[in-house]
């Protein structure tokens, strides 16, 4: 019966849908937050790395808002999942090591999906795909 309604599963399939919910995931949770309310992020956000306020708040917005948006239409999927997976590994590493695995579940997911795509790309369904020459 699903196969009939959407088809048979890919891979593919599994890309766009990891692109999609990860994407929305990040975006809505950390990204649009720290957009609409950057200057109260400002005054309060970590600064592991010792970059200042507003190199880290750049970076993050950045890597929470601009890279999602690019790896849920599935362009230059691989490289947009790079800044993603340095902010996730940073914020888990250095700034939150007294997490546990339960406290910081969200983030080590996130680790996972993002990782996922960058070891498999945005599969047929993304501009990638298009891009690429026939």
């Amino acid at each position: 019966m699903l196969k009939k309604l959407i088809g048979p599963a890919t891979p593919d399939l599994g890309l766009l849908y990891t692109r999609l919910a990860g994407a929305a995931l990040l975006l809505w949770v950390h990204g649009l937050p720290k957009l609409l309310h950057w200057q109260h992020e400002l005054a309060h956000i970590e600064d592991p790395l010792h970059l200042g306020g507003g190199v880290t708040l750049a970076c993050a917005l950045f890597a929470e808002v601009v890279c999602p948006l690019l790896v849920a239409i599935g362009l230059f999927t691989r490289l947009a999942s790079l800044p993603v997976l340095f902010l996730l590994l940073v914020s888990m590493v250095l700034v939150h090591p007294d997490w546990t695995i339960e406290q910081g579940q969200f983030g080590w997911l996130l680790i996972i999906v993002f990782g996922t795509l960058a070891l498999g790309g945005g599969g047929r369904y993304s501009v990638d795909a298009r891009l690429r020459p026939a």
